[in-house]
């Protein structure tokens, strides 16, 4: 508290010192000096001005004077802004009262801890020594170390509002909505006199033309928050507006602070037409962008989002009718190739056919004289000449054959005869019932015989001893 009255007490005097009074005449002057009239008094000179650079310099001295030790500074991180050439540049935010110190941290001091600790929101104490930037008459902290100091309050309860809100849907992927590819309308929600508004403009002419409502509003301070949910619902009262660009352009995270606003975010969650959150950079984030349907990085590329591109889609149409005239041709030589190769296999196939059919034909009419009668009779005369000839050449085969047989069996037959027997001294005894007699006991005493000899039969009594 001491150093901070301190501060508050320090004065810088750079006027000009008082000229020194003019010297009194004294008594060794003439008499007649008396009498002569009095000399006007010269007007005085003006103080002299210092010029810029001056005055800088003896800012900065002072300032180089006051702190010629390093101070530690603690606040909550708004605008930061990593620089291409390495260097951080932020501003740091007094918690409790309205007081804001612009901050650069070189490359030199730069560690990956420190940029991961330069955040909007984040609570850090600094290191450094406040010095005057004369190039841009700019008052700037120049630290050399960022060490945490828990979470700023701002982003605390940012991040306390976005998980309410997440947690009841508002951000949830599927409620997002399309953007209209042909839409009558665009609506847009920005200053009237910023930039933003001409550079949508800009873009839309560009693309071929597009109808653009503007509905002026605040976009910074107090009151922005009030004035954007106005200007949005005046926007879907009317029938034609199809999509609406909630925009703005850069700045640090304070001025930003209307887009995170709760009714503003519900607004926008709310709203009956597709919304486009187009706020500050690409590095710019706010609750906004995540209700709306769709996030640009900038305002002209959320113009050039929503507004077709006539003159793309006529390159585009032309090239497509191109491709589809290519592809058509492409696809009619290759039926009509594709005909032809029919048409010839075809012709082929109805060659073959037709000599299969010949051939056919010739084997059936071939089969079919085959079967004529008159080829038939006299096929079965020939069959009947051929068999009468087999039959005839069997027949004096089988008469020999039998004739062969018949004269053997005949032989054996007349050697196995019994005159053959009688011829040669033997005779045959038969009884009355004409049986052989075989064995005395075949015959009885006394009983009559016939005794069959060579030549004729004599009748014998039979006389056992």
């Amino acid at each position: 508290m001491a150093d901070r009255d301190r501060d508050r007490n320090l004065t810088l005097d750079f006027t000009a010192p008082p000229a020194p009074p003019e010297p009194k005449p004294t008594l060794a002057q003439p008499r007649h000096a008396e009498t002569a009239p009095a000399p006007s008094e010269p007007k005085p000179e003006p103080p002299r001005a210092l010029t810029v650079a001056e005055l800088d310099r003896a800012i900065k001295g002072s300032l180089d004077e006051t702190f010629a030790r390093p101070v530690w500074v603690c606040g909550e991180v708004t605008g930061a802004r990593p620089a291409s050439s390495g260097h951080l540049y932020f501003a740091l935010k007094d918690e409790d009262e309205d007081a804001t110190i612009d901050v650069v941290m070189y490359k030199t001091n730069v560690t990956p801890r420190a940029r991961a600790l330069v955040k909007d929101g984040a609570r850090i104490r600094l290191r450094g020594r406040p010095t005057f930037w004369a190039p841009r008459g700019k008052l700037q902290l120049v630290c050399d170390r960022a060490d945490a100091a828990g979470r700023g309050a701002l982003l605390e309860a940012l991040e306390k509002l976005k998980a309410k809100l997440a947690a009841e849907g508002l951000f949830a992927q599927e409620r997002k909505r399309p953007l209209p590819a042909e839409p009558r309308t665009v609506g847009v929600v920005t200053s009237a006199t910023g930039a933003v508004i001409h550079d949508i403009c800009k873009v839309a002419f560009r693309r071929g033309g597009a109808r653009v409502l503007l509905a002026p509003a605040v976009v910074q301070g107090d009151g922005a928050p009030e004035s954007i949910r106005r200007a949005l619902a005046m926007l879907q009262k009317v029938k034609d507006v199809d999509v609406i660009l909630v925009a703005r352009g850069g700045g640090s995270a304070d001025e930003l602070m209307a887009f995170n606003d709760e009714a503003l975010v519900r607004a926008v969650a709310a709203c009956r037409v597709p919304v486009v959150s187009a706020v500050g950079h690409e590095v710019d984030v706010t609750l906004c962008d995540f209700a709306a349907d769709a996030r640009a990085a900038t305002p002209s590329q959320a113009a050039e989002m929503v507004v077709p591109d006539t003159r793309a889609r006529r390159t585009l149409l032309a090239e497509r009718a191109s491709r589809l005239l290519r592809a058509m041709r492409g696809e009619i030589a290759d039926r009509q190739q594709t005909a032809d190769d029919r048409t010839g296999r075809l012709a082929i196939a109805m060659r073959r056919t037709l000599v299969r059919g010949k051939e056919s034909g010739h084997a059936v009419n071939m089969r079919l004289a085959a079967l004529h009668p008159r080829a038939v009779i006299s096929r079965e005369r020939a069959e009947v000449v051929r068999m009468e000839s087999r039959i005839a050449i069997a027949a004096r085969a089988l008469v020999a054959r039998r004739a062969s047989q018949g004269s053997s069996l005949a032989g054996r037959l007349d050697a196995m005869s019994p005159l053959k027997v009688l011829g040669r001294g033997y005779a045959i005894a038969t009884r009355a019932d004409g049986r052989a007699v075989r064995s005395p006991a075949d015959v009885e005493d006394g009983a009559r015989i016939a005794v069959r000899l060579a030549e004729g039969e004599i009748a014998a009594d039979v006389v056992k001893p």
